[in-house]
């Protein structure tokens, strides 16, 4: 069998790591074994910051926006959460551009923000009442629907009526089991 050398493999994989390795500093651009060293770091960093980027950028838009709320007298909070009781459906990119560029369309959406807001309920609490056998029961009567309630609060509903599988239910199965 004859002999087969791998010297032009071998040249063409440095050629091609030194090709990627150019504007590195020192040693990182001329010699092969810290060019390659530098470009699996490189790669690490990138994959690593394509990630982080999406996040700097989400947390700047964030700031836009509740600079702008908060020029016109509501909390970051309070206003995202009243646009989704509202159902505007729209993401924080296009909230901080309208933020910036148009202050007009952004008081519109706080006004809309501000309606959406549904005041939060009172829960009414009737007296423990002890008998000898039991221990103290609680009774909370709340004034909501049942389609107003979290699914917290459906699950909590649904274990006190006994209900058998009620931890891995979505809401609207929830919703069809208490009714």
């Amino acid at each position: 069998m004859t002999r087969v050398k791998s010297g032009v493999q071998t040249k063409q994989r440095h050629k091609k790591v030194l090709k990627d390795a150019r504007g590195y500093f020192g040693s990182k651009h001329r010699l092969y074994k810290s060019a390659k060293e530098q470009l699996m770091h490189s790669r690490v960093y990138a994959y690593r910051d394509r990630r982080q980027n999406k996040r700097e950028f989400r947390k700047l838009w964030i700031t836009r926006i509740n600079a702008a709320c908060r020029m016109n007298d509501i909390s970051y909070s309070k206003f995202i959460n009243g646009l989704n009781k509202a159902g505007v459906e729209i993401n924080r990119k296009m909230l901080s551009e309208i933020a910036i560029n148009d202050m007009d369309a952004f008081k519109e959406l706080v006004e809309i923000s501000k309606k959406g807001e549904v005041k939060e309920v009172k829960v009414v609490k009737e007296t423990t009442k002890i008998s000898k056998d039991t221990k103290p029961e609680t009774k909370k009567e709340e004034k909501k629907s049942l389609s107003s309630m979290t699914v917290a609060e459906l699950r909590e509903l649904a274990k006190s009526k006994k209900i058998e599988g009620y931890s891995t239910m979505k809401k609207a199965e929830l919703l069809e089991a208490l009714k």
